[in-house]
């Protein structure tokens, strides 16, 4: 409809031209309604902040320990296999430690995926001329205040800050200088093991050195006696 101010020559006219621009501002107000707009923004930027409190970073840190669990209702269980792998001997010639450079926390599934990467690696490389001990025990239970999201823009809930929070997992509470893996091997099997720790502390958060300790045979009871 292409109607020209200027020759709007009766009423009839004005009246269809007023009716033309009435329907044009329902139509746009419909589309681009500005407090919908304004809702939905608001909507997910809460979704995206609620996200964000729930990556791991927020557990890294050492914080108050939470480990009573016979005060703690629903403490999940510690997701780690085993503590130990290999085969353990008493003449054993390096003793090699994944040594924490920072204060942290680490989840028990990160604990079990390094043990699982480094068990593979020397098993493959060492068959059982190896020992394999995970230091860094998990018992800190970790919390989280869960949030509610609703399918529409008027489901909105923010929470109360700094709330307590449910048990959602556990970590072991590593400081820095502590070893998080102790690792035995023959002079053989040195660059193996190695390799094993190096990769196994991709796994792990933030960075780790490796210290090696020449170690002395242990003596049996019988040794000793003679």
């Amino acid at each position: 409809m292409n109607i020209n101010l200027n020759r709007i020559k009766n009423i009839n006219e004005a009246l269809l031209y007023s009716t033309f621009w009435f329907f044009l501002y329902n139509e746009l107000m419909n589309l681009f309604n500005f407090s919908k707009i304004f809702i939905i923004y608001h909507f997910f930027n809460i979704i995206k902040k609620g996200l964000k409190s729930m990556k791991a970073k927020n557990y890294r840190n050492i914080e108050r320990p939470y480990t009573r669990k016979e005060f703690i209702h629903g403490a999940p269980q510690p997701r780690i296999s085993k503590y130990t792998m290999g085969t353990y001997k008493n003449d054993y010639e390096y003793l090699l430690q994944l040594i924490s450079k920072n204060d942290l926390q680490i989840r028990d599934v990160a604990l079990e995926s390094a043990r699982v990467t480094m068990g593979k690696i020397l098993s493959k490389k060492l068959g059982e001329n190896y020992f394999l001990e995970l230091k860094a025990h998990p018992h800190h239970v970790l919390r989280e205040n869960k949030m509610i999201f609703g399918a529409h823009a008027d489901r909105l809930q923010e929470g109360m800050r700094r709330a307590f929070g449910k048990p959602i997992g556990i970590a072991a509470r590593v400081k820095k200088g502590e070893s998080v893996f102790d690792l035995r091997v023959y002079s053989s099997g040195l660059e193996a093991a190695k390799e094993a720790l190096k990769l196994g502390s991709k796994k792990l958060p933030k960075d780790y050195a490796i210290k090696i300790t020449k170690i002395a045979p242990l003596q049996t009871t019988a040794e000793i006696q003679q």
